[in-house]
Order: C-alpha cells, then structure tokens, then sequence
C-alpha cells in the first residue's frame, strides 16, 4: 500500500507500509517506522477525515525521540477502505466499529511488530475511540496522549436537540445521508481564511496540497449515522459512572481557541480522570499538532513531561 509524499511533505525515512484486516473484513491502510534503539512505540490515531500524510511532520518529531511510530487510517477515510458507494461521505454504520479497526491494528501491527512500551497519541476523533476501548477494557497503551478529544461538538448550538435529531433520521434510514448542509466538498481543501483548525498557513496549505494531488484521501462532510453514533458515544463518555471507570494514564490537551469540540466537556472529563492531567494550550486552535510553532512547542513540552524517556535530539 502506497503512501502519497508532495515536494514539501516528503515520507519519513524507513518506512514500512501494508494493509490489515478487521474482523468484519474491511481493509484499512497503515505505515510503521522503527528506528535504531526504539526506546519503545508511539502510535498515532488521526481525527476525522484526516490520512496518514498529514502526521509526517509528527513521524518525524516522534523518530527524533527515539520512539518507533505506528499510525494507520480509519475505515471510510484516508486511504483505508470506504464504506459508501459515494467515497467522500463520512459514515460509520456505528461508532464501535471503530473498536474493530483498533483490535485488528493491535493485534496485527502494533504487537508483532512495534517494540514495547507501547503509547497513543489521539486527536480529536481518535481520543473518543482510544477513551472507548479504555472502558471496555483494552490495556493496549502505558501512557494516552489526547489532542482536542471530541467529548462534545462546540460548532453545534443545540446539541442536545441535534444528537435526538440525528438519531430520529437514523432511525427512518437516513443514516447514510449527509448531515444537513454536507456535501462532498473535500474538508481539507476549504480556504484558508475562516478555517477554525490551525492559524499557520503553510501546515493548512502542506495538507490541502496533498489531497489535491491525491483526491481519494480526501473526505467530506460527515452523514447523519456518523453524527448519531458520536454524539451517543460522547455521552456515553461523560457520565460519571464511565468517568470513574478510566484508571488509564492520561494527558489531555485542549486548543485555547478551540471552536469545533467543546473545551468545557473536555474540562469536565479531564477534572474527573483519577490518573490524568490537563493542559491547555493558549490561543491554539482544534488542530494543535499543526498549528504554529508557538502553539507546537507547548504541546511537546507537556508530551514530553508525560511520556518517559521522550526528550527530542
């Protein structure tokens, strides 16, 4: 399996890519690095409709701190298999389906190949999965690194009335439909001006190169069964009965300027961790691992405080 480098986004060195299969036989696209003398492995889960190109630059940084590295794509985004007869729909039949995608990688990249301790860097998205499979048991990961988990949608005014919305829709079987508004239009390459990701131009514009090179990594607006099936799961999350279940060492960091998921949902799940710590990065927006290296160094500052053994070169 192919990965898609431009001029200003080339792959890291060493890299090993390949497919794996989940359980309910979807195939799902992944890349591995390992450098001399792993110190152990970090595996990265993007967010939605993110690919594996667009965490390079993290490869790299990750590489730097001697730690192998492990990411893959998501089914029905990046270049993992799609789920729909139109490709740029954002859909997941149900949120723990996802659960599938993070056994098979598991299982088959990460315990095989990927030298132990084993740690998870999620965002967004990826920090709703990894929180899912820390309650229902799986112990894959020392240490979570959460970037803006999406505990709760901030762009949404009325959430409450959506998630109930969405989940009528699904009910009539409209759950492969886009969400109200949605459309095909790849999220990635939007202008950059009004962007509530990331205030650097050239990390925005490093991203949208590469889905205009290569369109089929590129995903749209979410359908109303991906929305019904997060919201259910960023409720499930906030309870306090799941709260209290969560001894998994956690860091979170939220983005200061923070506009798609809620900072007050993840404040209210962070204060409740029995083994975590909260970060906040001033200013930042949702995507801080691509934002400006103002904002950047503040993240690795706390990773590095979090994770043993990390120190860059």
């Amino acid at each position: 399996m192919s990965l898609y480098p431009i001029p200003s986004n080339p792959v890291p060195e060493g890299a090993v890519t390949g497919v794996f299969t989940t359980a309910d036989g979807r195939s799902l696209r992944f890349a591995r690095w390992r450098p001399e003398g792993a110190q152990g492995t970090v595996a990265l889960f993007p967010g939605r409709a993110e690919f594996i190109e667009k965490y390079f630059e993290v490869v790299r940084e990750l590489l730097e701190r001697r730690f192998a590295v492990a990411i893959f794509d998501w089914r029905g985004q990046g270049g993992s298999q799609r789920l729909l007869r139109n490709p740029r729909k954002g859909h997941v039949r149900r949120f723990s389906d996802y659960q599938l995608d993070l056994d098979a990688f598991g299982r088959q990249v990460l315990l095989p190949d990927c030298p132990a301790p084993h740690y998870a860097l999620a965002h967004s998205m990826g920090g709703t999965i990894l929180l899912q499979a820390v309650l229902d048991g799986r112990r894959w990961f020392d240490r979570v690194v959460l970037s803006a988990p999406m505990l709760d949608i901030a762009m949404v005014p009325y959430p409450r009335a959506t998630h109930a919305t969405a989940r009528f829709l699904r009910g009539l079987g409209l759950g492969r439909a886009f969400v109200p508004g949605g459309g095909s239009a790849i999220v990635t390459n939007q202008p950059f001006e009004g962007n509530l990701v990331t205030s650097d131009p050239e990390r925005y514009a490093r991203a949208a190169a590469v889905t205009a090179k290569t369109p089929d990594l590129g995903l749209g607006s979410p359908t109303i069964g991906w929305l019904a099936g997060a919201y259910d799961a960023m409720e499930m999350l906030r309870q306090p009965e799941a709260l209290r279940e969560i001894r998994q060492p956690l860091l979170v960091v939220a983005a200061g300027a923070e506009r798609i998921v809620s900072n007050a949902a993840i404040e209210h799940v962070a204060s409740r961790l029995i083994a975590g710590a909260y970060v906040t990065v001033p200013a930042a927006r949702h995507e801080i691992l691509m934002e400006r290296d103002i904002f950047r160094a503040q993240f690795w500052a706390a990773f590095d405080a979090f994770i043993p053994g990390s120190s860059p070169f």
